[in-house]
């Protein structure tokens, strides 16, 4: 029985080499990021790390993939909006301009509330009794609205 078996580890050379340097700036120009862009580039997530700062190189790639997937695809939004695509017109007016579409709201009002006849409403509840205990209303008209009274003391003052 082998409690102990020898597993042969060369470590990886890691350098910024042109092969590895096209892989990453091929993964980032898909808009793959983080720890994918580092599998997809042939690299373990810590290799990838450890490359980025030692080397500006790897950076660079990186920076310049994604720099020229964004411009190839500005240009086709560009050329559908030239070519007439009023989807791809407003996309590029709100995304590289900030312009925004108005926005209008139609609002009907067909009633109106009339704070007298709602404080009225009000009053013939407490009279009539209909207001729970510890509740807190305004029965005054609009000048003296800012009095509130409790139903022990409108019931004190009705005596």
């Amino acid at each position: 029985m082998d409690a102990f078996r020898s597993i042969p580890f060369e470590p990886r050379e890691l350098k910024a080499t042109p092969d590895v340097l096209e892989r990453i700036y091929a993964a980032s120009k898909l808009g793959i990021k983080g720890d994918a862009l580092a599998f997809a580039a042939g690299l373990l997530p810590m290799e990838y790390r450890r490359l980025l700062a030692l080397d500006r190189a790897a950076s660079i790639a990186e920076a310049k993939g994604r720099a020229d997937s964004e411009v190839e695809a500005a240009a086709v939004v560009r050329d559908a909006a030239m070519g007439g695509d009023s989807k791809a017109a407003l996309a590029l007016l709100t995304m590289l301009h900030d312009w925004m579409p108005k926005q209008q709201i139609n609002v009907d009002i067909k009633s109106q509330i009339s704070i007298t006849a709602a404080l009225q409403e009000a009053e013939s509840r407490v009279i009539e009794g209909r207001v729970l205990q510890g509740e807190r209303v305004a029965l005054e008209a609009p000048e003296k609205a800012s009095l509130a009274y409790t139903p022990e003391t409108i019931y004190a003052e009705e005596r």
